[in-house]
């Protein structure tokens, strides 16, 4: 199997907290090749923050989300605003709480497009490391 590149970018996000108030923060968005389905996110108050926080969220879900609202569950996401000045809402929920995060549309679409680039859609189970797979899955036993 050919090595291809992984895809990352950084993107400035508002985390979105009650009454309006909003947090900047960045979102890094990584695309390994290898691990064609998902994209990790890492979530930080600024660059060189210690703890990020680490979501994996489905390449289509974040395509599909793009166009409409998407995704059940532990996350879901949204667009809205206009053409040209969309914002994407992803709702991060997982067991300890809840995060609303407001992206930048045309930057996560243009990192999406990069990722489709690399593997198109529909060809990632071509690209799949089902051995590096099989060791994580049974590590977690």
């Amino acid at each position: 199997m050919k090595s291809l590149r992984t895809v990352i970018q950084g993107l400035p996000v508002k985390l979105v907290g009650v009454h309006a108030t909003s947090l900047p923060m960045i979102m890094k968005l990584r695309y390994e090749p290898s691990d064609p389905y998902v994209v990790h996110t890492a979530f930080t108050t600024d660059v060189d923050s210690d703890e990020p926080a680490e979501w994996i969220i489905g390449r289509d879900l974040l395509i599909d989300g793009l166009e409409g609202p998407a995704g059940e569950g532990d996350v879901r996401i949204w667009p809205a605003g206009e053409e040209g000045r969309r914002d994407l809402y992803i709702l991060l929920n997982p067991p300890s709480g809840t995060a609303l995060l407001k992206a930048p549309a045309q930057g996560v679409k243009a990192f999406l497009q990069e990722t489709e680039a690399v593997v198109p859609r529909g060809a990632e189970l071509g690209h799949s490391d089902f051995d590096r797979l099989l060791a994580h899955l049974l590590a977690e036993g």
